[in-house]
């Protein structure tokens, strides 16, 4: 009997803040992986997603959004996006359901560089009327330089299937990287850090959100049956953990609340946790501190 060809490969999302790449990423593993948030910016590591079926293995890279620079956080997060491009099989350059943009063109005219294929993904096309979609498309086909351009929604899985087929019929020849129950390639204690930063996006005001960083401290010991996990929340100002801490400590206390249900669904296990916040001034621009939260030393020099 004929085996049947298996394929395998490294997929870059990319696309501009808020267009729904951690989104589209946690539909196609199933389970929530990647952060997502009303807010731009949410995604500060690159994320790989895991989806397997039995025909083919594909490892979904979340960039950052691309944005242009405003510190040493935002510009380690331009070199994540674009340095993850070197590394992959194939690129979803991802945009709203709209004619091209200045901020897509910029993106458009960086992809020019890219050896590997392109497509262009328009999301969230059930924000819009069919009749509308023809022209979005003529728009961006004048660019030339996508391989495929596929509509999609990625909250509704409207062309998700379609998108996966199109996948398949480029991707390589190649090997099962990683076991078929595995869903991401970051560590279980990063998902969580970033499963409570969620909760403080949604929570706290806008200033607050994109100056906070969380670290776990500790994730292996047990008490009482539950698994305790300690954190910490670091915030650039005085008046931020005050926002963060709350009256009466009640905001905390609902990022904590919250944040558990979320980890114990991940992790399928009871939880005790245990969140503190400390004020680090400037850590977004301070590369000692970034490296020590997690962020990669390469991409920061």
């Amino acid at each position: 009997m004929e085996e049947k060809e298996f394929k395998s490969g490294f997929v870059a999302l990319l696309g501009r803040p808020n267009v729904g790449k951690s989104t589209l990423m946690n539909y196609l593993v199933g389970q929530k992986v990647a952060i997502t948030s009303n807010k731009p910016q949410t995604t500060r590591n690159r994320i790989s997603g895991i989806y397997t079926s039995d025909k083919m293995q594909v490892v979904f890279v979340d960039t950052p959004g691309i944005f242009k620079p405003h510190s040493k956080l935002d510009d380690y997060m331009d070199k994540a996006s674009l340095s993850s491009l070197n590394d992959v099989d194939l690129v979803l350059f991802m945009v709203e359901p709209e004619e091209i943009g200045k901020g897509d063109q910029y993106i458009a005219n960086l992809l020019k560089e890219v050896k590997v294929p392109v497509f262009l993904v328009i999301n969230k096309v059930d924000q819009i009327h069919p009749n509308k979609l023809l022209p979005i498309m003529d728009s961006y086909h004048k660019l030339e330089g996508f391989k495929e351009i596929l509509p999609i929604s990625a909250t509704q899985g409207i062309g998700i299937e379609d998108l996966l087929n199109t996948i398949n019929k480029y991707l390589p020849e190649g090997p099962q990287y990683y076991g078929a129950d595995q869903i991401t390639d970051r560590p279980e204690y990063f998902v969580v850090a970033e499963l409570i930063r969620e909760q403080i996006l949604r929570l706290t005001s806008q200033e607050v959100p994109h100056a906070t960083a969380v670290a776990v401290d500790q994730m292996n010991k047990h008490q009482n049956g539950k698994l305790l996990i300690e954190a910490t929340i670091y915030v650039e100002k005085d008046g931020q953990k005050g926002s963060i801490i709350g009256k009466g400590g009640k905001m905390l206390k609902q990022i904590g609340v919250n944040s558990r249900k979320e980890i114990e669904h991940l992790l399928g296990e009871k939880v005790n946790l245990r969140l503190w916040v400390k004020v680090q001034h400037n850590w977004r621009s301070d590369p000692s501190f970034l490296k020590q939260i997690g962020y990669d030393k390469k991409e920061l020099s």
